[in-house]
């Protein structure tokens, strides 16, 4: 017999087209939306916002795709992708951002170093952190 080769610790959510959840969401794993999300979401892994997904409000997460509508204030640890379908508009904390020919965005962008002191969950590569010195 065949074994499957899954991490248990991971895990993926979904959040279907024809659901909208009113509140706040954490998740230890990577989570997709599709349908409306009024609150926020806070995740230890990626979260994907599909092309029929909505999200008003907040967004925490390690990395994040967006191919929907967003009207939130984002915070991403790693790598923030606004896809050629997205319309964004808010407050964007990000390490990185990349954007496609197409997407909306409105509002404004701090890149660089960031903290997700407010997040609930540890990052996925924190550790210590080491200065180097010139000589």
């Amino acid at each position: 017999m065949a074994k499957n080769n899954i991490n248990e610790t991971a895990s993926r959510n979904l959040l279907g087209a024809d659901t909208t959840v009113k509140g706040d969401i954490e998740s230890n794993g990577d989570f997709r939306i599709d349908g409306t999300l009024i609150g926020s979401i806070s995740s230890k892994g990626k979260v994907v916002v599909g092309s029929t997904g909505n999200v008003e409000g907040e967004i925490k997460c390690q990395n994040a795709d967006i191919s929907g509508k967003v009207k939130a204030n984002v915070t991403v640890a790693e790598l923030l992708s606004l896809k050629a379908s997205a319309k964004f508009s808010g407050e964007v904390t990000t390490g990185k951002l990349a954007i496609e020919p197409g997407a909306k965005f409105s509002g404004s962008c701090n890149m660089g170093e960031t903290k997700l002191s407010d997040n609930k969950f540890p990052l996925k590569n924190e550790g210590p952190k080491i200065k180097e010195k010139s000589i």
